[in-house]
């Protein structure tokens, strides 16, 4: 069996999209998944599975949340191995003093034509970010909620992406870790 990290977009943010993490488990056990963990409220699991296209398992699983809460999101799925060598991968050490200031976009292929021109136009002066493979690494040490770059960097990608702080990202290197 493969450990593995479903990342789930748009989900508990905000009050709306309402996925209690109970039931996610639960909903992840009937798909296959085994020794199921959850780590905070905005959708990241960790599970065992001998599942060998996660893709169709992520699609399963969204299909499932749409019909038991009636709306359907992204769910991304990596396995221990991608979500070390992202992690380890990190241009921006520094963040580790400020977690909160790294964002690590999951990118759901890679992408092909990334309009690298535009996001480095909307970047500040203190932003950074880099592109490798299917991670963007973006850098805010004035926050990311006043980011014009975070706002348009799926876009100017050009693939679907769910994004987690640095703090989030260790933290689910070290559940999945502890899985094996």
């Amino acid at each position: 069996m493969d450990t593995c990290i479903a990342l789930f977009r748009g989900i508990n943010v905000g009050g709306n999209r309402q996925l209690p993490m109970a039931e996610l488990r639960t909903m992840l056990e009937k798909h296959g998944c085994a020794e199921v963990r959850t780590y905070i409220q905005s959708g990241n699991a960790i599970f065992c599975s001998k599942a060998s296209d996660y893709a169709g398992l992520a699609k399963r699983i969204g299909a499932a949340v749409a019909k038991s809460r009636g709306f359907e999101p992204r769910v991304l799925i990596l396995t221990r191995s991608e979500l070390e060598k992202a992690a380890a991968a990190n241009p921006f050490p520094q963040a580790s003093a400020k977690p909160q200031s790294l964002h690590l976009f999951f990118l759901a292929d890679t992408p092909t034509k990334p309009d690298l021109k535009a996001l480095a136009a909307l970047k500040t002066p203190t932003e950074q970010f880099v592109l490798k493979g299917k991670v963007f690494y973006l850098y805010t040490p004035d926050g990311l909620g006043k980011s014009k770059l975070a706002e348009k960097a799926e876009r100017l990608l050009g693939v679907d992406a769910t994004a987690r702080n640095w703090r989030t990202v260790t933290t689910l290197v070290e559940m999945a870790q502890a899985s094996s």
